[in-house]
């Protein structure tokens, strides 16, 4: 018997490496994102790390046994033993499966737990099996799993119903880390064809901002397993919360804006909480949706061509409408201007997909952003909500001592001039040299702007055709040299009509021009823009139109101008409306420190490992700006936000690694909060996220009158490259 065992063994093994060599018809490429782009090529080769998983079949018997057959690979398509005993690394799995009833829409799953809570008691719902192994081996690296659940007597044979497998595979002894990977697969038992799926919103619409949708410690990925167990049969027992998908993906985006935990003048808020694993208190209260929740099209996206794209507008319903709207109760009818609703059957009588006109009932009306009216209303009539956009067409007068003039255009999206008089604000920035801002003085009353001067338009000279000008008041100094810019920013604000309840009202709007922003030569010397580290279309990847200040700033190209290395918030912190912000020196606000502490957020907590203090910057009128809360959406591989090790999200051409050698030439930055002030270029941009004091201590360290010397472990090709700490 132990010879036939050992027979086996090997026919077995053979067979293994005979399929392998057979599979073997390209060899994978690593990206940048990932350990093994930057391990020894041996290791890579005998490792192959990552992991796929295809299922290629799906059945229930009659008696209700519900089985998947799969297969394990890696990226190249070879097979993987899941044991980890004939290719490394085992493989974790877990299982879900569940069913669309007949005439309905969602999933009911046949893979349950039972969860205990305080205000449901026991209730049974949708789980995933982690099962005692990856099954019975049915080929090398396929398998086939039996699940504990089956389906009950008289289940519906002529449904589609769906299997999911998700895993990972345990790399960290090799120093590659975890790889994760998972799929689903829709099959009805009788062996019709498919033709009911739930696709309401695609995996790529919420990885705009996620970046990799995950969750549950990497055993949940992507929409398609997401609408598995969070369908109707799911709550938190603990809280009473729905975790059904139209009402618990809704709440968290909502977060902070929900009526609920906002509350009124006689009603405190509540916190918007759902108790998870482990007993985790998961608050969602602060969440600050930065598309902001209006703009439902960035989930429900029509370009993605989900198959069920357009429900959100053919088919609302109390559910999902009283997730955001959670202080409308249709059963008195409480702020619903509707009136009392027993089902949703009169949903849609109301709330169309569109009207004619923005602000109305319609649910693309009632939730239209004013500054997308133009894109989302092209046969509106106002003129002033069809766009305001400023142009400079040049600038003449830029030699070094000169005061320049800005040449410039104001229009709207059809090309009609808008009077300048209709503006609130017009203004022109000018700072430079491109090298790096943040040293050029403009003047001594410039003081408060350091680095840089704005002026707003006072007596321009326009033509009939709308071409303007302004002349500077400020010069570009005499011993300026290389290359200085300009930028303008201009905002309107119109009155809108608004249909609500019936009745119609008066809203002002604001509208903010894109910020232009032109580079010039103050020596005769070639143009040089400043350095490109990130793209403003990352940026709107998450944030689709970004925009602060008022609406007034909304171009990274113009940020830097006034977010430079030697700007703070000392102009305004003495005006601070919270009185411990008094107490404290100026908050350090060049761009690379503020972009990424603000991102940082959550993980920025001044705990001991955090930073000196929270990260609050002291706005306009002195406003309390505390980002110390801030939830960054990206999510790592087992699910966890606040993931910010994909650089790539914001940062272009790798300026995170390739501009590493250029920062020891850049201005330091001037940070009075900070454990080190002034602090290099380079510790000024690490210390946006690495907050806390030994790594304060590591900076000063390898700092010295000669600069940093940070490139020597971090640059390109080093042991602890840049690009290379952050692979995940």
């Amino acid at each position: 018997m132990k010879r036939l065992y050992l027979v086996a063994r090997i026919a077995a093994f053979v067979a293994l490496i005979a399929l392998c060599l057979a599979g073997q018809t390209k060899k994978h490429q690593y990206s940048a994102r990932e350990k093994a782009f930057y391990a020894d090529p041996a290791l890579v080769d005998f490792v192959r790390p990552g992991l796929a998983i295809t299922i290629n079949s799906a059945k229930i018997s009659s008696a209700g046994v519900i089985s998947v057959t799969y297969t394990l690979t890696d990226p190249s398509g070879l097979p993987l033993d899941a044991a980890g005993v004939n290719t490394p690394g085992v493989v974790s799995l877990a299982y879900v499966a569940a069913y669309i009833p007949k005439g309905q829409e969602q999933y009911v799953a046949y893979t349950t737990e039972q969860a205990t809570g305080a205000v449901l008691g026991t209730i049974t719902r949708p789980f995933f099996e982690l099962g005692s192994g990856p099954g019975g081996p049915v080929a090398p690296g396929q398998y086939q799993y039996t699940f504990q659940a089956k389906a009950p007597t008289g289940f519906d044979p002529t449904v589609t119903t769906t299997v999911a497998v998700d895993g990972n595979r345990n790399l960290t002894s090799f120093n590659l880390g975890t790889s994760y990977a998972g799929t689903t697969f829709n099959f009805v038992p009788n062996g019709s064809a498919v033709t009911v799926t739930r696709d309401v919103v695609e995996t790529q619409s919420c990885n705009t901002c996620h970046d990799k949708l995950a969750f549950h410690g990497g055993y949940a990925s992507g929409m398609q397993m997401c609408v598995l167990c969070h369908q109707p049969q799911n709550a938190d027992p603990v809280t009473g919360n729905s975790l059904d998908a139209k009402v618990f993906f809704h709440k968290l985006h909502m977060g902070s804006q929900l009526p609920s935990v906002i509350g009124t003048a006689s009603t405190p808020g509540v916190p918007y909480q759902i108790i998870g694993f482990m007993n985790s208190v998961n608050d969602f209260s602060t969440v600050i949706d930065p598309a902001t929740p209006q703009r439902c099209e960035v989930c429900h996206s029509q370009t993605t061509k989900a198959a069920q794209a357009k429900a959100f507008l053919t088919e609302p319903s109390r559910a999902a409408c009283g997730a955001c709207h959670d202080d409308v109760n249709f059963v008195t009818g409480a702020n619903h201007p509707g009136g009392i609703q027993a089902d949703d059957q009169q949903c849609a009588n109301c709330h169309i997909p569109q009207g004619e006109l923005p602000f109305d009932a319609s649910i693309m009306g009632a939730h239209v952003v004013p500054t997308d009216t133009a894109a989302t209303y092209p046969q509106n009539p106002d003129a002033l909500l069809a766009g305001i956009n400023l142009a400079i067409t040049s600038v003449t007068n830029t030699s070094a001592g000169k005061t320049p003039t800005v040449n410039f255009t104001l229009r709207d999206d059809k090309g009609n001039n808008i009077a300048l008089s209709s503006t609130t604000t017009l203004s022109f920035t000018m700072a430079g040299p491109t090298t790096d801002y943040g040293y050029t003085s403009f003047g001594s009353d410039t003081a408060s702007t350091p680095g840089y001067v704005t002026e707003s338009v006072s007596k321009p000279a326009c033509s009939s055709s709308g071409a303007c000008s302004y002349t500077f008041t400020h010069a570009i100094p005499t011993s300026a040299a290389g290359t200085y810019s300009i930028g303008g920013e201009a905002r309107t604000s119109v009155m809108v009509s608004v249909l609500s309840g019936g009745n119609t009202s008066q809203q002002a709007v604001s509208l903010g021009a894109k910020n232009p922003v032109v580079n010039f030569s103050v020596d005769g010397s070639a143009v040089v823009p400043r350095r490109t580290v990130i793209a403003l279309s990352n940026c709107n990847n998450c944030h689709v139109d970004l925009s602060v200040h008022g609406g007034l700033r909304n171009n990274t190209e113009y940020c830097v101008l006034c977010h430079n290395p030697s700007n703070t918030d000392a102009s305004t912190r003495a005006s601070a409306t919270v009185a411990a912000d008094k107490a404290l020196p100026p908050q350090g606000i060049n761009f690379n420190l503020l972009v990424h502490r603000i991102h940082d957020g959550v993980n920025a907590s001044a705990d001991g490992t955090g930073p000196k203090n929270p990260y609050i910057v002291v706005g306009f009128r002195g406003s309390h700006n505390d980002f110390t809360g801030t939830l960054y959406p990206a999510m790592s591989p087992t699910g966890e936000a606040t993931y910010l090790q994909n650089c790539s999200m914001c940062h272009v051409n790798s300026s995170e690694q390739n501009d590493l050698p250029l920062m020891g030439n850049l201005n330091q930055v001037t940070d009075p909060q900070g454990f080190i002030n002034p602090v290099q270029p380079t510790s000024s941009a690490c210390s946006g996220c690495h907050v806390s004091k030994p790594e304060a201590a590591h900076f000063l360290a390898n700092t010295d009158s000669l600069g940093e010397s940070c490139t020597v472990c971090h640059s390109a090709g080093a042991q602890f490259a840049v690009d290379a700490m952050h692979t995940q």
